[in-house]
């Protein structure tokens, strides 16, 4: 059985979040930036951070499923914020350490609900 989709975020570095954006592509989720897009727009040495949405099933794909579809907000270069989409297995989103506390979470959870998403920003380039 899959765990309850937990009302937390997690925040991770570039590279952990390039994994994640890696084995999103090897499972072909629907949810994910590609990776050489990242690269080169997010700053490498940003935080990153992750809160589930929602339980995405895909029933012709039950080996995959469900994922975890999730609110990603980006640090990019330029030192902006921008939320995108990422896809990704239960289990590998209990593997990320729990690293903030309660007050940091709330903060980021009020950041994503302010801040343009990676299409809005492309096209103010």
């Amino acid at each position: 059985m899959t765990p309850a989709i937990p009302r937390t975020v997690r925040a991770v570095d570039t590279g952990r979040l390039l994994l994640l954006e890696q084995e999103a592509a090897a499972y072909d989720f629907s949810q994910r930036l590609a990776v050489d897009w990242l690269r080169k727009h997010i700053a490498a040495e940003a935080t990153h951070c992750l809160c589930p949405a929602f339980e995405h099933r895909l029933a012709h794909r039950p080996e995959v499923s469900p994922q975890w579809r999730c609110r990603l907000l980006l640090t990019v270069r330029t030192g902006e914020q921008i939320l995108s989409l990422l896809d990704v297995l239960p289990a590998t989103f209990e593997g990320l350490p729990e690293n903030l506390d309660a007050a940091a979470k709330t903060d980021v959870v009020r950041r994503m609900d302010r801040v343009p998403s990676v299409r809005k920003w492309l096209e103010l380039q």
